[in-house]
């Protein structure tokens, strides 16, 4: 009975892979040389009814169990065969929206997500997504002419590419800072066509903009009104409340009044001392 097993495995290795209840398995290996295969978990993206979903239905394909060194170009390769693909992308954790699609940048990269990630890989025809279902193996991740970097030169890559050139990175903060101030005047000036207007039922939208501009919250404009509070505050202090502050008060009374006394008797001996005999 066991060498039956062992025969029976050794003519259909795949159907002894475990999978989770409905999915199937697509093996695949790092290189030639790799003689363990990895396998990733398919099946056909689907939701519940009444759930919004933004991933294309019957041409999405849901993945798991991606590697780290498998990225959405390399994934992409892999499963091209079965048909045309529109998008691929990986995410560290399953989700029903698709996330926003920015342009991608050169110089500044997302944080790279560590270990084994979800995929959602959209084909253009739901063909190819059925193609999918059926795939077999093993498929190459690195080969010959798609090698994947790995170890030290992988990180000698990492650090070339971490150097960017400064003509090309002020070009694109330049374009990024031009798109960013046509967005902020677009607002504001659909915000300035509809302040005050009112809509269908009569409503007023209130918005930011008023007939007093807003205080700029620098640092100077804040030290400005730090010390009008602190002046505030020492006007609505009680004087003499104490009877120690009463001494004090009394006391710094006294001496201002000695002083201008000295200040007074010098005067006037300056002035006796100027003075002259002119009958004449």
């Amino acid at each position: 009975m066991g060498a039956r097993r062992r025969k029976r495995a050794a003519r259909d290795p795949e159907e002894g892979i475990p999978s989770p209840p409905g999915y199937s398995a697509i093996p695949i290996k790092f290189s030639e040389k790799q003689q363990a295969s990895h396998y990733l978990y398919v099946r056909e993206h689907r939701v519940r009814e009444g759930t919004k979903s933004t991933w294309p239905q019957k041409r999405t394909l849901f993945v798991l169990n991606v590697p780290p060194y498998c990225t959405e170009e390399c994934l992409s390769r892999l499963l091209s065969t079965c048909g045309p693909i529109q998008s691929v992308e990986l995410q560290e954790k399953p989700d029903l929206a698709e996330s926003p699609k920015e342009p991608k940048s050169k110089f500044f990269h997302p944080k790279p997500v560590p270990g084994f990630q979800v995929a959602y890989v959209v084909f253009q025809k739901p063909g190819g997504m059925l193609a999918a279902l059926t795939m077999k193996g093993p498929l190459l991740v690195s080969t010959e002419s798609h090698p994947v970097k790995t170890g030290i030169h992988k990180w000698i890559s990492d650090y070339a590419d971490s150097l960017p050139d400064p003509e090309a990175l002020r070009v694109e903060v330049d374009t990024f800072m031009e798109a960013y101030d046509q967005k902020i005047a677009e607002e504001e000036a659909k915000a300035k066509e509809e302040d005050g207007v009112p809509d269908e039922e009569g409503w007023v939208k209130v918005t930011r903009r008023g007939r007093r501009p807003v205080l700029p919250r620098t640092e100077a404009a804040s030290l400005r009104v730090l010390e009008r509070e602190k002046r505030k505050r020492a006007r609505k202090e009680l004087l003499n409340f104490y009877a120690w502050q009463h001494r004090e008060s009394q006391m710094e009374h006294l001496a201002q009044l000695r002083k201008k006394f000295e200040e007074d008797k010098q005067r006037i001996e300056l002035m006796r001392a100027q003075r002259k005999f002119r009958p004449y």
